[in-house]
């Protein structure tokens, strides 16, 4: 089993920055792509940036420039740099994680968080303009 905890979401002005984190445990030794969606109330959730194994990442076209993912190997967890926040992207953030896939390539998986096994319970973004 695993599990995914995030952390670090909070309420922030427009224009600032947050650091989001996601502590994966459990047995992650067949885990292979990382990412971080988001949902705004009444809106479907949405990829902002993905991850692999390797260090190769993907991102919302609407993030470019402005979010950055990493991942720290040697304690298992992920993380979600995130500046010059605009107050549309106010939502709750989730980790995600899954095993290597074989249907998409690392952009695609963005646009389907469905394909991900394993969720974390979310943290909070607010942004006020």
């Amino acid at each position: 089993q695993v599990q995914l905890v995030e952390s670090g979401g909070g309420s922030v002005q427009a224009g600032g920055s947050l650091r989001l984190s996601c502590a994966t445990s459990g047995y992650t030794d067949n885990l292979y792509y990382w990412g971080w969606f988001r949902q705004a109330p009444g809106k479907e959730r949405e990829g902002v940036a993905i991850i692999n194994r390797a260090g190769s990442t993907a991102y919302a076209d609407s993030v470019k420039g402005r979010f950055t993912i990493s991942r720290d190997h040697t304690n298992n967890s992920v993380y979600l740099q995130m500046n010059s926040l605009k107050p549309e992207e106010t939502a709750m953030y989730f980790c995600a994680a899954r095993t290597p896939s074989t249907d998409y390539a690392l952009p695609q998986l963005l646009f389907y968080p469905a394909s991900f096994n394993y969720w974390g319970q979310g943290t909070r973004v607010t942004v006020s303009s």
